[in-house]
């Protein structure tokens, strides 16, 4: 439970946080696997043989994978392991056994700054709790998306994003001054803004009624196919577990 914890602190930590670039070129990303050209598409994300142990609780996977385009629930209750899951996917915790690899690079031999510019530049995370700096406007908060990204400022794709989603005419709104519905979608936008190919949704509809709820679905999934990303939605949401192309269920994971 220690090491979950300790995750989930950097998690929020790294939201609130702007790391700076070194301008002396010695902080590029590690460079991805080139995929092989067959007519199916190389996965987003490939998971095999993976286990993680903790306190009296072990989550084991043979193996997942999950290709461009292609959207999955990550179903169980509380205590299945869905927030340890998301975790490990993301580097901000490694398996005790087995390989996550993403576009075929293997993340659990990296350093942690290496995980860390991966995860920047490919992977869009939403949270339950939105983490929306609450000092600057939204689109700020997209703007600074893609400076931690370490992607180019992009102040026009970021309003058109906005402008896609409803919020075109609140982009210099504060998140303390938007609805819940706004605040989600503003959300949303900034963990797609620069443009990840793998998205991660962490219980996004648990505090939204049903219209929201499948409004906020609806969203995602075409942000995924509009980018040619992968859809992760982890939830024990019943509402929507029948809107994501597949599922995948950890309570048969132990």
């Amino acid at each position: 439970m220690h090491k979950i914890r300790e995750a989930s602190r950097k998690l929020c930590i790294s939201i609130h946080l702007t790391k700076l670039i070194s301008e002396t070129g010695q902080s590029k990303v590690p460079s991805l696997s080139n995929p092989i050209h067959t007519d199916k598409a190389p996965p987003v994300v490939a998971i095999k043989d993976i286990t993680f142990a903790y306190d009296t609780a072990r989550l084991g996977i043979e193996s997942f994978e999950l290709a461009p385009k292609e959207t999955v629930a990550v179903l169980g209750p509380s205590g299945s392991g869905k927030t340890t899951f998301m975790h490990l996917l993301t580097g901000l915790l490694r398996p005790d056994t087995g390989s996550i690899q993403i576009h075929g690079t293997e993340i659990t031999t990296l350093s942690e700054a290496s995980i860390d510019r991966i995860r920047g530049q490919h992977v869009g995370i939403i949270f339950q709790n939105l983490h929306l700096i609450p000092s600057i406007s939204i689109l700020n908060n997209l703007l600074l998306a893609q400076r931690m990204a370490r992607v180019a400022i992009d102040s026009h794709h970021a309003q058109h994003l906005l402008a896609q989603l409803g919020l075109g005419e609140l982009s210099h709104r504060r998140p303390g001054e938007l609805s819940q519905g706004q605040a989600q979608r503003a959300a949303i936008a900034r963990a797609v803004v620069h443009r990840p190919s793998l998205i991660i949704a962490d219980e996004p509809t648990s505090a939204l009624d049903d219209t929201h709820a499948r409004e906020a679905i609806t969203l995602l999934k075409t942000l995924t196919v509009n980018n040619g990303a992968a859809l992760i939605v982890v939830t024990h949401d019943e509402r929507i577990r029948n809107q994501l192309g597949r599922q995948f269920d950890l309570r048969a994971m132990k």
